[in-house]
């Protein structure tokens, strides 16, 4: 596969992670929970550097309403597996041209307990970068482009309290965003084996607003998947 030498770290990653090493909650035992797939895009310009694709999901939604997140859902029935639901889903949530993606790997399928999904992330080159954008109001409010810069910067690096549990997770607040729970934990997971990682601290703590938690449909953290 002809990929660009910056993507070496994300290939090497791909080919010896655990899923223990990306979540604390992994699938069901039994094989139970709904399969799912998220798409996780990156792409690199003299300009901005190696970016990444993610979602703000519609204030409206029954689950994740208003969160960031990567683009992806669930698997169809004629769906070929978690890479081709994850491109489904995203040319229906951005209007990307799927031609010019090059998916290169699928990380190990994790678990999110509150929705009972199983979603394995899948990796992928954005080999020609095409316009995006919120094709369905309803479901996406907003398509943003990260700079994987602004993602290592110390100075939007916090950790995410909920106070009524005390539990925290890994935050970044990016493009006017607080991306948090799932989204969160897996890009500070992938930024950290990657060897991406800048020294930040953990000591700047950022409360999650009662209203958020409620916008999403989470209860707690501990049903986040951080």
């Amino acid at each position: 596969m002809n990929l660009p030498g910056w993507l070496d770290p994300l290939v090497e990653v791909a080919a010896t992670v655990r899923a223990d090493e990306l979540s604390g909650f992994l699938p069901p035992e039994d094989g139970g929970g709904r399969p799912s797939a998220v798409l996780m895009l990156f792409w690199r310009d003299d300009q901005h550097g190696i970016q990444v694709l993610l979602i703000e999901r519609s204030r409206g939604l029954r689950r994740h309403a208003g969160q960031p997140a990567f683009p992806g859902g669930a698997l169809d029935p004629d769906d070929a597996g978690p890479a081709a639901a994850a491109l489904r889903e995203t040319v229906e949530e951005t209007g990307l041209d799927p031609a010019g993606v090059q998916i290169f790997a699928e990380l190990p399928a994790v678990f999110i307990p509150f929705t009972g999904y199983v979603v394995t992330p899948v990796l992928a080159w954005w080999r020609e970068p095409s316009p995006v954008h919120a094709v369905d109001a309803d479901e996406v409010a907003a398509v943003h482009i990260v700079a994987l810069d602004d993602l290592v910067n110390p100075a939007n690096r916090v950790t995410v309290h909920h106070p009524p549990t005390g539990r925290t997770m890994a935050g970044f607040q990016v493009n006017g965003m607080l991306v948090w729970g799932f989204t969160a934990g897996l890009l500070d997971k992938l930024i950290r084996l990657a060897g991406w990682e800048r020294p930040w601290s953990t000591d700047v703590v950022v409360d999650l607003p009662e209203d958020v938690l409620r916008l999403a449909g989470y209860p707690s953290p501990d049903e986040v998947g951080a």
